[in-house]
């Protein structure tokens, strides 16, 4: 880890979430009336969905709406140029689930600890920011969740930063066709749902912004995209149980407009990590461009979905 910005820890952000925020991520995300678990907080196996913590840096610790550019440029990296939040989209992201998180976090204090791993400079295209936040139980220092993520500010770049590494990639099995696949159909309202998780993204509500960046509109969150396919394998390979996932991770290819129906094709890898399994997936818009490429989990299979489109 070398490089302008490399290393620079950005001070604890306290965090919190209410069993309301719970079950609203559960139900933007696609859960199902079959999974109460997710969705009803009675529920005697009533449980966070796993990638959860992936919003918490975006909503922090307040139920209100937030600005979202404001809150993005409020800390600067030494070294490197300010950039643009309004022209960042998501690169890259894998999460790592290390502890279950409570369904809610009244009685504790936790906080989301993020560094810079690196800025990458990557000419004309932009600059790549890659960070990694860790979801921390301040009381006890024990860590729930470790997320690594990249955000790519676009046309940001030139400024005689490093290239960056080469990504480690996670192809689909060659010339295996998928094991199984399924189907999320978007619609004018989901990344308007989405959003009152706490990322108010403008790029996701109005269509200025999106019009400006060159994709003619609103689109929704990469990460709708990310957490619902994630909902879909766990609750197609393990059981939609919480504990049977163990890291996910997707690149994110292209946008995805309102309304357009998402394929996600499965591989079964064969490789196995203690009880878990390496799944490998790619998500496609429908008669289109993959959305989610590179994508990799780790799960526990207790259930395999027979689906086929």
């Amino acid at each position: 880890m070398s490089g302008p910005g490399a290393g620079f820890e950005y001070p604890p952000t306290e965090v919190s979430w209410m069993k309301r925020d719970v079950l609203l991520f559960a139900n933007t995300i696609g859960c199902t009336a079959d999974e109460l678990h997710f969705l009803y907080e009675l529920d005697p196996n009533f449980a966070v969905f796993p990638t959860y913590p992936i919003i918490l840096p975006f909503k922090k610790n307040t139920p209100e709406v937030i600005d979202f550019y404001a809150e993005q440029k409020a800390i600067k990296i030494p070294g490197v140029p300010d950039f643009d939040a309004r022209r960042v989209v998501d690169g890259q992201r894998l999460i790592q689930f290390l502890k279950p998180l409570p369904p809610t976090s009244a009685g504790k204090k936790f906080e989301i600890r993020s560094k810079v791993l690196g800025v990458y400079d990557k000419g004309r295209p932009g600059t790549v920011v890659e960070t990694q936040q860790d979801l921390v139980d301040a009381g006890t220092g024990e860590v729930y969740s470790r997320a690594i993520g990249s955000a790519f500010y676009v046309a940001q770049g030139n400024w005689g930063g490093p290239k960056g590494p080469a990504t480690e990639n996670f192809p689909p099995p060659q010339g295996k066709k998928p094991d199984f696949e399924f189907e999320d159909q978007t619609n004018e309202q989901t990344a308007l749902l989405y959003r009152l998780n706490g990322d108010y993204n403008p790029l996701h509500a109005h269509p200025e912004p999106g019009k400006k960046m060159g994709f003619g509109g609103a689109i929704i969150h990469g990460l709708y995209s990310f957490n619902s396919s994630c909902h879909g394998l766990l609750q197609k390979l393990g059981g939609s149980d919480p504990a049977n996932i163990k890291e996910f991770q997707a690149r994110f290819a292209s946008p995805v407009k309102p309304g357009d129906k998402l394929v996600t094709s499965v591989w079964k890898a064969g490789e196995m990590k203690d009880d878990y399994e390496e799944i490998r997936f790619v998500t496609k818009v429908a008669g289109g461009k993959v959305c989610l490429s590179n994508g990799r989990a780790l799960i526990k299979v207790v259930g395999e979905s027979k689906s086929k489109l």
